[in-house]
């Protein structure tokens, strides 16, 4: 799937595009997909680690939003939208019935230090390893760059909670990613 980067779009647009949005407007609709497309399936590809599941919760998530345009009554599109995704995504994977356990094997680097493309997928790698409820808080945190509380209202969880979630995932991925890091300033 590819997509663009999304234009520009400011914050009065946004919110005049939900109202619109709630009416039924297909405009609206197109704009706020337009804006948010690339971080929803970059989310759903992050959660669930596999192209053909993140295409799938990616479709089901915009055709849940509009089906339940009349439900949103905020004015924070995004967490609302994100939201949907991650439930989408709880459901791909309940589907699958991925039990997420740390592997051992997982701790040895095999990666070649002089490809940047290969500390990135062993760093995807170990963020795909967490369990599901601390992936998707760090994911949310680091690459879409949530405040905490807008964390908390899309996993619908207290802030205390969403702060130990993201502490505990930083601190496997160290331990993950340890022996990666020791073998690269090793050879230096």
């Amino acid at each position: 799937m590819f997509f663009k980067k999304p234009k520009n779009i400011d914050d009065k647009t946004i919110l005049k595009a939900t109202i619109e949005l709630r009416k039924g407007s297909a405009q609206a609709f197109h704009l706020l997909y337009q804006k948010y497309s690339h971080q929803i399936y970059r989310f759903c590809l992050r959660m669930l680690n596999d192209r053909e599941m993140a295409e799938d919760a990616f479709q089901e998530t915009f055709m849940r939003v509009y089906e339940n345009r009349s439900s949103f009554t905020g004015d924070a599109f995004s967490p609302w939208l994100f939201a949907i995704a991650r439930n989408t995504c709880l459901n791909e994977l309940r589907k699958r019935k991925e039990k997420v356990e740390f592997n051992e094997e997982f701790m040895i680097p095999t990666l070649d230090k002089q490809q940047d493309v290969l500390v990135k997928d062993y760093i995807e790698q170990a963020i795909a390893k967490l369990p599901i409820s601390l992936r998707e808080a760090i994911l949310l945190r680091e690459y879409e760059d949530y405040s905490y509380q807008e964390i908390a209202e899309i996993l619908e969880i207290e802030l205390s909670l969403v702060k130990v979630r993201i502490h505990r995932a930083r601190q496997l991925l160290k331990e993950m990613l340890q022996p990666m890091v020791k073998e690269i300033y090793e050879s230096r």
